[in-house]
């Protein structure tokens, strides 16, 4: 996804915990994270939803956020917690834990399925991370 790499290394250089929450299962994510472990090293926990315990139901219902949240050591307040998404399902599961969520949809994504989001963007590229409180690049 265009921007999400320079996002990840500018938000893990200042310190900021990121953490990555998935329906994929563990070797769906290891076939697609073997390109870029070195990316992926700068999250502190994946969250993978279709083979962690903790995780009940898959999204729409906000589970696999609240766990991710749960596993940061601080345990951050959920309001401050920002989700990347793409999928409509994903929204919907992130606004319902009670987070900011910012969409990147697929464009063929229908306007009434994007309005759930806090900001939709056409492109991470476009993201300015002091708009949530974050470092500006």
């Amino acid at each position: 996804m265009p921007g999400a790499e320079k996002l990840v290394r500018h938000l893990y250089s200042k310190k900021i915990p990121l953490a990555v929450a998935t329906s994929s299962g563990k070797e769906n994510v290891l076939l697609k994270t073997q390109a870029h472990r070195e990316l992926f090293g700068c999250f502190s926990h994946i969250v993978m939803g279709s083979s962690d315990p903790g995780v009940k139901n898959g999204k729409p219902h906000p589970d696999i956020f609240l766990i991710a949240a749960s596993r940061f050591a601080d345990s951050p307040n959920v309001t401050k917690c920002l989700v990347l998404e793409d999928s409509p399902n994903g929204v919907v599961a992130a606004k319902a834990a009670g987070m900011q969520v910012v969409m990147v949809p697929d464009p063929q994504v229908s306007q009434e399925r994007r309005k759930p989001a806090t900001l939709v963007l056409n492109s991470l590229e476009e993201f300015k991370p002091e708009d949530f409180g974050l470092p500006p690049f």
